[in-house]
């Protein structure tokens, strides 16, 4: 006869043990947690010179995300501002610890960067593990006022003198600028990064920069723009700042649907604006643990009471909706993606 009472009793047993198994492999795994991290010192690769918009976003970031880390790491920050950010995306996928030790702020140029610099570019866009974006931007063309442009209509008319680092946003604007909407900005490209551009700005080597982020003036020429010293003539992102709701967007000049299309794929980069990513092939707890520290930066208030202090503009971006940016660059049409890449290329 079958013993009801002793298989029951068996059956709790078992779901007993079931649970105290779960139970003990669950504190291992958040032992180990705390151990990959303790006593570490994280790199943050900053793509992008010391002192410019990237560079104080990341040190921000540094200061308050090692806290959310199992273990709380310390992270140190080292800039690596070399072709916009190429290089240094280039060492993340190549030479970069994949144990999470290493990660980078990165100028989102390198979203395009096949495009723009293929013989540069070591990396491929959807290895990377995508930790999110520190916030969205929006690019605004800059003339000083020293420069007798006024509004974006003398831009079509007359020459603009504008000053560049290679392979990012104020070189690669210009030139999309010039071929699809038919602006006169002429480029002096070469210099290491944004805080250079202004430098050469104020003693008169150049005229403007035809893509500067309005967060990052704000933060760190605020002056220029209370005084008039500098005068914003056109903006370009997916939709228009409400800051800026005079200024005519870049997409209030193209002419044609082949030409829009090229210039969405330029504007989709302003969206993952500040780029935060690991290396491919890092073990799945640790990326796990990464990406749920940068998510709770959005909620941290001495995180957001720092940013409101310095003046930067941060509004963190999740991984999740990142991958879909990338998802979205990955089936550009050949004919848009060889259109872009021969415009920005120079040749």
């Amino acid at each position: 006869m079958k013993d009801d009472n002793k298989d029951t009793f068996n059956s709790r047993c078992i779901l007993r043990g079931s649970a105290a198994l779960i139970l003990l492999l669950w504190s291992a795994s958040a032992v180990h947690a705390q151990e990959a991290f303790a006593g570490k010192q994280i790199s943050l690769i900053v793509g992008a010179a010391s002192g410019g918009g990237y560079d104080l976003l990341g040190r921000l970031m540094a200061r308050h995300i090692g806290k959310h880390i199992p273990g709380n790491p310390q992270l140190v920050v080292q800039n690596m501002p070399a072709a916009g950010s190429i290089a240094a995306a280039n060492h993340i996928f190549k030479i970069a610890p994949r144990d999470g030790t290493v990660i980078g702020l990165m100028q989102r140029g390198i979203l395009l960067g096949k495009l723009s610099n293929p013989t540069g570019v070591q990396y491929e866009l959807g290895q990377f593990n995508w930790l999110g974006s520190l916030n969205s931007e929006t690019g605004v063309v800059f003339a000083m006022s020293a420069a007798p442009h006024r509004t974006a209509k003398d831009l079509f008319e007359q020459e603009l003198i504008v000053g560049a680092n290679n392979n990012a946003d104020p070189e690669t604007a210009a030139r999309l600028y010039n071929e699809l909407l038919g602006t006169k900005l002429k480029l002096v490209t070469g210099y290491t990064g944004t805080p250079a551009i202004q430098l050469a700005m104020e003693r008169g080597e150049v005229q403007g920069i035809a893509d500067w982020s309005w967060s990052s003036v704000n933060n760190q020429k605020p002056d220029w723009l209370k005084e008039g010293k500098v005068i914003p003539l056109m903006q370009a992102a997916s939709n228009r700042h409400k800051d800026l709701a005079q200024i005519p967007s870049v997409l209030d000049f193209i002419k044609g649907d082949a030409d829009r299309k090229v210039m969405d794929l330029f504007l989709a980069q302003k969206i993952v604006a500040r780029p935060v990513i690991a290396p491919p092939g890092l073990p799945p707890d640790r990326l796990a643990m990464l990406r749920a520290a940068f998510d709770k930066l959005a909620g941290d208030k001495e995180f957001l009471a720092e940013a409101d202090r310095q003046k930067l503009e941060v509004g963190p971006i999740s991984s999740a909706d990142v991958d879909k940016v990338i998802a979205k660059l990955a089936v550009t049409p050949p004919d848009v993606a060889e259109r872009f890449k021969t415009i920005t290329s120079g040749k």
